[in-house]
């Protein structure tokens, strides 16, 4: 049952993230073609982060009391929403609305949620980077679909092809995956706990597990400067490197065929091999050494090389750092740990625009991967000194 339950996320997933990248691929020339600069851009993406800042600790919350299934389903219908809305703006008023329904788009966090209740701590990493390998095929199928559907019949089709689809997947989760999901026994669960979703006590009392609060904060400084460059890829991709939106789109099919192979058939026999410390140490320095080649590139065909590294440290980083925050709480909480995890990349999404645009529009490109460097390696030495990938993994 549990391995029916792990396949039929794997395709949710995958639909969510195919439909997800067609609206990458489409927005920003949604917005040049309303008159967003570069500043007004990050705006945007700014809106963006703040509200799943905070929908990721309600839509953990969700999950954990109501279901996952009820919490990807809620994903998959905010996503319909926010392409309609999208499809429809013919203004920057209506842009800024459609990121309203992000609230509850996590998509990716709600599938680590169905795959965390069907595993046990021992398997957590292996499978939860396993569903990377489905990532990437949605991001290589949304990717190339954005560019093709945007370029030869607009953004707007574009769009509601992508809420169709998004429904479409709304319905395979009501249908397919179970209501409740957990496996704990009576004894994990905690009957006398807050059952309100908007029980901020008991959502921030978390923190207050073992190791956790020093993960969060592992995760926050080493996410900021890679946050920072993702969501000033696609202006770079257009300003920079001066690619088309079909180009964009066959780059991202890239980016997501590395992801595949990388977390497909590498994560998993690294994460059986070393311990998390000690990955987690290797991904923080490999992030540094990859920051400052980001810095020295000047074209698109270094930067393709470049990926395969950063993708390698940073899908490993994220896996090392969710595995130990979930294995640090109870099986009940684990929606509600998720979603915060989440969280931390809405709150990167937020900062991040504002300071990569205003790098970008005075010091360049390359000032984006000198701080990565400079901020990782700082990070490492303080992991090294600690000795963090000496200790054993938390059982």
């Amino acid at each position: 049952m549990p391995n029916r339950v792990i396949l039929v996320t794997y395709l949710v997933l995958t639909l969510d993230v195919t439909f997800l990248f067609v609206q990458f691929s489409i927005t920003p020339y949604l917005a040049k073609r309303l008159g967003f600069d570069t500043v007004w851009y990050g705006y945007l993406q700014t809106s963006v982060g703040i509200i799943q800042l905070l929908g990721g600790p309600l839509f953990g919350r969700f999950a954990d009391l109501l279901g996952a299934r009820f919490a990807l389903a809620l994903s998959s219908l905010s996503m319909t929403v926010y392409y309609l809305i999208l499809g429809s703006s013919t203004n920057a008023l209506l842009l800024f609305l459609s990121k309203m329904p992000a609230i509850f788009m996590h998509g990716l966090p709600g599938a680590q949620m169905v795959v965390t209740d069907q595993t046990d701590p021992q398997q957590r990493a292996d499978v939860l980077g396993k569903l990377g390998l489905f990532f990437g095929v949605g991001m290589i199928a949304g990717s190339s679909l954005g560019g093709i559907l945007s370029t030869r019949y607009g953004e707007s089709f574009a769009a509601f092809a992508a809420a169709a689809g998004s429904l479409l997947n709304a319905l395979l989760v009501m249908k397919l995956i179970p209501k409740h999901t957990k496996r704990q026994t009576h004894e994990e669960s905690s009957p006398d706990r807050g059952r309100s979703v908007f029980n901020l006590r008991e959502i921030m009392g978390l923190m207050k597990h073992p190791g956790v609060i020093k993960i969060f904060t592992i995760k926050i400084i080493s996410g900021i400067p890679t946050g920072v460059f993702q969501v000033m890829f696609s202006i770079i991709t257009m300003d920079f490197f001066q690619l088309t939106a079909e180009q964009t789109g066959y780059l991202l099919s890239y980016f997501g065929i590395v992801q595949m192979v990388i977390q497909g058939g590498v994560i998993g026999n690294l994460t059986s091999k070393y311990s998390e410390g000690m990955l987690l140490l290797l991904a923080v320095g490999m992030l540094s050494i990859v920051g400052l080649a980001q810095a020295l590139m000047v074209n698109v065909f270094q930067f393709c090389v470049i990926i395969i590294p950063l993708m390698l440290s940073f899908s490993t980083f994220n896996i090392v750092t969710d595995t130990m925050l979930t294995k640090s709480i109870p099986a009940s909480d684990t929606g509600t740990m998720l979603g915060l995890c989440a969280s931390v990349q809405a709150l990167v999404r937020t900062v991040g625009p504002t300071i990569g645009s205003f790098l970008y529009q005075n010091f360049g490109v390359s000032s984006i991967g000198y701080i990565q460097c400079v901020v990782s390696a700082v990070l490492f030495l303080n992991l090294l000194n600690n000795n963090i990938g000496q200790r054993k993994e938390h059982q």
